[in-house]
């Protein structure tokens, strides 16, 4: 509920701060007092549209804070979750601070967000029902969800939505095949080529990698093969030498008392590896067996494996899965007219599916509406209404407008004059009237409304005795499921408050500023009085006012 208002600087109102309570509060004060600024400062923080004349004459900037407690399932929270803000506590604040330049910025518990977001957030907080601005019921998108959640249709429309989305699925699926078996036959031509020219190719994973080594060990063979050479007759030239060496060396140690034994040790081991390398260099030279044209098939073969990636667009390593996706497209050709029968037939069975589920949910709507209508008719006539005739109207769409929510139009009309049809309520009934249709469907429709602030402006224009009367016991009735709000001039409903609240203007000097009072008790009272009375409050209006109270 709206547990508080704080507003600086909007229009009259200088500061402001309010505390409300969840039962029936009314607003009362003369015609001009301020009423209207209270109810478009609490717009500002509920996302609507800001206009730099609600700032304060002389002020630089206008803010309004409203505080709400809210239950931690209350829908507002998920809305937030799905715009990623965390928000810890039980209870939100909303703020909006408008600039004199017609700037504005929105935040919710001082994190800033988007006015589209705060506008979301103010759906799902209040409901606003006046002559002339309503939010909720006179939004013809919401009746159809509305007429659903009175009717107890809200598993049904779950299952028609989610058959809308198979159905949806079914028919992608089959216009994508349709799309890839139409491209696929355009380009058979050109795929049956290219299948032969990559099969024919055979290239294999990895090859490109491999060619490229021998290629390059090719093409320096040469250079590899005169260093062997070369190498192996160093080598035979230092076998020789060490071989005298050692001779030599053998000759004289045993005259040397040992001390020539470990360099002739050392030159043995060196003649032996010097030995090993010349031959192992000899059997390398052997083995160096190149072919004279293997160079050419080798430049061959990379280059053609080169050739045919380019071609396609794509890498040498991408042809063996190219090769392999052109023959499934091939051979989709040739079964595509089964795939998309077979496809074609899953969609109508889907379509049938959803159409199966669509009539059953518009049977229940018709009856849900039966019975609204009913029921709203009943309420009608204690407002002063008795001529008037409420229907919901369920019509059937045209199917390429078939959606998740199932094949019916639905909207609230009213008929206020004998033998005239009904049409939209906006269109068809005046401000007061309006106001109090919408008070008759908000009476009916107040168990399955998860908004728990409802605001009434002047619901009770142009009436008064029994009709005004009436209007305050409805207003009573949804004040006893959630918080609910009247700007009033009826003395009527304004005894049926829980909480009073009266706005006044107040002069100091030049400066005009507008104020609200709560009022209990003996004000109450003299407040009511001088509603029944007029300028001069007379014993007989307190003793009536009393009595309304009483009553109350």
């Amino acid at each position: 509920m709206l547990a508080s208002l704080s507003i600086r600087d909007v229009v009259l109102i200088d500061r402001l701060q309010l505390a409300f309570d969840r039962d029936l509060g009314v607003l009362t004060g003369e015609t001009g007092a301020g009423k209207s600024i209270l109810l478009d400062a609490l717009g500002l923080t509920l996302g609507e549209r800001a206009d730099a004349g609600l700032v304060r004459q002389g002020a630089e900037a206008a803010q309004v804070v409203a505080t709400f407690d809210l239950e931690t399932r209350h829908p507002a929270f998920a809305l937030l979750a799905e715009n990623d803000i965390d928000i810890e506590e039980d209870h939100l604040v909303l703020r909006r601070v408008l600039r004199n330049d017609g700037r504005s910025r929105a935040y919710v518990n001082d994190q800033a967000v988007s006015i589209g977001l705060l506008r979301g957030l103010g759906d799902l907080l209040v409901e606003v029902q006046g002559q002339f601005a309503q939010r909720g019921l006179m939004d013809p998108k919401t009746h159809l969800a509305l007429l659903d959640a009175y009717g107890g249709l809200q598993a049904r429309a779950e299952e028609v939505s989610r058959l809308h989305g198979a159905w949806r699925d079914a028919a992608k699926a089959r216009a994508e095949a349709e799309a890839s078996f139409e491209q696929a036959r355009a380009d058979e031509v050109f795929l049956r080529h290219a299948v032969t020219e990559l099969s024919q190719l055979a290239a294999q994973p990895g090859e490109e990698k491999a060619l490229g080594e021998e290629r390059n060990f090719l093409m320096n063979a040469e250079k590899l093969i005169g260093a062997i050479n070369d190498s192996g007759q160093e080598l035979g030239s230092a076998e020789a030498a060490l071989a005298r060496a050692l001779r030599q060396l053998d000759q004289t140690a045993p005259k040397a008392g040992g001390r020539l034994d470990p360099i002739v040790t050392a030159l043995e081991r060196a003649v032996a590896e010097t030995s090993e390398a010349a031959a192992d260099l000899a059997s390398l030279a052997a083995d160096l067996d190149i072919e004279p044209d293997r160079l050419r098939e080798i430049d061959e073969r990379f280059f053609a494996l080169k050739d045919a990636a380019r071609k396609h667009g794509g890498e040498v390593e991408d042809l063996p899965a190219l090769l392999a996706r052109m023959e499934e497209q091939l051979a989709g050709i040739e079964t595509g007219s089964e795939r998309l029968n077979a496809l074609s037939q899953a969609q109508e069975t889907a379509r049938k599916a959803y159409a199966a589920a669509a009539e059953i949910l518009s049977a229940g709507r018709r009856d849900a509406a039966a019975k609204l209508d009913a029921a709203i008719n009943a309420e009608l006539p204690p407002l002063k209404l008795e001529k008037a005739r409420f229907a919901t109207a369920v019509s059937e769409v045209a199917e390429d407008s078939w959606g998740r929510h199932g094949k019916d139009a639905v909207s609230f009309q009213i008929a206020t004059n004998p033998g005239s049809d009904p049409g939209p309520l906006a269109r068809v009934a005046s401000g007061g009237e309006l106001s109090r249709v919408l008070l008759a469907l908000k009476v009916v429709l107040a168990e399955i409304s998860p908004i728990v602030t409802l605001v009434f402006d002047e619901v009770d224009s142009g009436i008064g005795g029994a009709t005004a009367a009436a209007v305050g016991e409805r207003l009573v009735r949804l004040a006893g499921g959630r918080q609910v709000l009247v700007v009033t001039h009826s003395p009527q409903v304004a005894a049926q408050g829980s909480t009073h609240y009266l706005v006044q203007k107040y002069s100091r000097g030049s400066e005009t500023t507008t104020g609200v009072v709560p009022l209990d008790g003996d004000q109450r009272r003299e407040e009511v009085a001088r509603m029944l009375s007029g300028a001069t409050v007379t014993d007989e209006a307190r003793a009536a006012a009393e009595k309304l109270m009483g009553a109350a």
